[in-house]
């Protein structure tokens, strides 16, 4: 655990790693040194009393066990310095070493190949112990020169004495060759030990300094969100007031040239409306509060159904909308928000196509359905077709013309693409159009078909409405909407006051602002006007899109309108939830 924690984020220090490699080597290395050991004690049991060879390997059990228990604890002690922890690893490793080398006192009674199995081991421990170590040469150092040093002399010695054979004059040259050549590559790979350390620092550096910028740039993304969610209520507020009076206003009686007027106010504030609601999208996707619908439809029909829709855009630029789709393709998807995507892209060809045509292709083929379209626009550079797909990235449109929208429709797209688990491809480049490529599984199963919605018939006779607003202007303007309808209204700026008013007269349906006041809301004003009266008909009007207000209001289980209103959806809400029969 402790070398895997370490290897995975750098110690402070180069010491305080090296003293975590000796706490790995502590947990490891007394077994299979004690199995070495105790062959040399088996060779020596075969010449020397039980007492001697016994004593030795009991002396450096304890020893082995002694150390490997300070070697794992020595990271731990921070109350000393590092450096003198290294030291007493040092004089453990010498100590430890001076305990093996004793066993060369059993050098005189072994014979020629116990002799060399003996230098083997002492010469493999020694290696083992530059390769834990990481090549700290200190320690290896201290490890040798007790062992080895006097293996190689007593080699040289007892060959000399006992006229052996040119045997032992070899392993004597070939255990100091390989000393020699243990301690020089012992240096190089500490070198290489330091660089690494290095590298994983500076690596640990990069990954807090993303981190932090991760953070900074979340932080930036939820500011965002609360800015646009409070400049978008701030602003939805008047334009829902003159959405209401410009609805009264058209109920009346008026000359052709007041009508005229009339309805231009209505387009344009239909327009804004729009743009208000692509911010509310990007929202509510923030939000996590969009529900997948997932049933099997036909594709070819939301197709055609586009083709209609966008056919008069189209002509006005002089473009053709062509449509390639064979005549049953089913898919199970979303077909409100696979709508919205496909929506999204015509309308950008549309708008960033000045000649040719809007090609619009659905295909079939190894069970996959391939939907694209493709245009003869201006076309995308390569180093700019990922940022499109960002919010409030327009290209070619420095004068911000509201023409061309809030540059939020293809990062719609790809957010509700990777919600229905679609596929989205571009292949795109200057001045030979763009191509937009959703993939996804066809299915065999065929889905009812849809139907429209009948139009619903009202009657306002008698209706009572309680509105809850604490801006007055829009109270005013709901007021005079909902009298030019045919229905009463009752006025409301908080839950008390509400709750004055209902007490007086029984409403039939109520119109809460959702923040009103203080800590007060229209949630709160709705389950307390129906603790007098019951599951009254309710419908919160709101300007906020913030996600942490929409997800309250769907965990309400109150159906939600977004200011501004238009005057035929409020009239549509209103009708559905007072069930109403007689028209207007």
């Amino acid at each position: 655990m402790v070398s895997l924690k370490h290897s995975l984020s750098p110690s402070a220090s180069i010491e305080s790693e090296l003293l975590h490699l000796l706490a790995r080597q502590g947990w490891m290395g007394p077994i299979p040194v004690l199995i070495s050991l105790g062959v040399i004690a088996g060779f020596s049991a075969e010449h020397v009393p039980v007492l001697a060879w016994a004593g030795w390997l009991l002396l450096c059990t304890v020893v082995l066990f002694a150390r490997s228990t300070v070697l794992i604890y020595l990271p731990r002690m921070n109350h000393i310095a590092e450096h003198r922890r290294l030291r007493w690893a040092i004089a453990l490793s010498a100590v430890n070493g001076c305990c093996h080398g004793l066993s060369l006192l059993f050098f005189p009674y072994l014979d020629e190949l116990q002799r060399a199995v003996q230098t083997m081991i002492l010469t493999g421990i020694g290696t083992i112990s530059v390769i834990t170590t990481a090549g700290f040469l200190p320690i290896s150092i201290a490890y040798l020169i007790p062992t080895l040093v006097p293996n190689i002399c007593l080699w040289i010695a007892y060959t000399w004495l006992e006229e052996g054979s040119w045997i032992g004059y070899a392993v004597a040259i070939m255990a100091l060759l390989s000393n020699v050549i243990m301690v020089v590559l012992s240096k190089d790979t500490y070198e290489l030990f330091k660089e690494s350390f290095a590298i994983r620092r500076r690596q640990n550096e990069m990954n807090i300094q993303l981190k932090a910028a991760l953070q900074e740039a979340e932080a930036a993304s939820r500011a965002k969100t609360r800015f646009l969610a409070s400049a978008s209520h701030d602003l939805r507020q008047p334009i829902h007031a003159l959405s209401l009076f410009g609805g009264a206003l058209a109920k009346r009686p008026l000359d052709e040239h007041s009508r005229d007027i009339a309805e231009h106010m209505d387009l344009a504030l239909q327009s804004l409306a729009s743009r208000l609601d692509s911010l509310l999208d990007i929202s509510k996707l923030d939000a996590g509060i969009i529900q997948v619908n997932e049933a099997p439809f036909n594709l070819r029909l939301l197709a055609e159904r586009l083709q209609d829709e966008f056919m008069p855009a189209a002509r006005n630029k002089s473009l053709k909308v062509w449509l390639h789709c064979p005549d049953d393709v089913f898919v199970a998807s979303d077909e409100v928000l696979m709508e919205r995507i496909v929506r999204n892209l015509l309308s950008n060809a549309i708008k960033y196509t000045d000649r040719g045509r809007i090609d619009f292709s659905v295909t079939v083929a190894s069970g996959l359905v391939r939907l694209q379209v493709m245009d003869s626009g201006q076309g995308i550079p390569l180093d700019e077709q990922e940022h499109i797909f960002e919010e409030f990235y327009q290209l070619n449109n420095p004068e911000r013309d509201h023409a061309k929208g809030l540059g939020l429709g293809l990062a719609i797209v790809r957010r509700l693409s990777d919600l229905l688990k679609i596929t989205l491809e571009l292949e795109s480049s200057p001045e030979r159009g763009s191509t937009f490529t959703l993939t996804m599984p066809s299915t065999r199963v065929e889905a009812d078909p849809v139907l429209p919605d009948p139009k619903v018939s009202l009657s306002w006779n008698n209706l009572c409405a309680l509105v809850i607003d604490d801006e007055l202007e829009v109270a005013l303007g709901m007021r005079a909407l909902l009298e030019s309808m045919g229905c009463k209204a009752l006025l409301a700026d908080s839950t008390e006051t509400a709750m004055q008013q209902a007490r007086r007269e029984r409403p039939d349906i109520i119109l809460a602002d959702f923040r009103l006041r203080g800590e007060d809301d229209g949630i709160r004003s709705i389950k307390s006007v129906r603790g007098l009266y019951g599951e009254l008909p309710a419908i919160l009007i709101s300007g906020d899109t913030a996600p942490e207000r929409l997800r309250e209001a769907e965990n309400a289980g109150i159906e939600l309108l977004h200011k501004p209103v238009l005057v035929q959806d409020l009239e549509l809400a209103i009708s559905e939830a007072c069930d109403l029969t007689e028209a207007l």
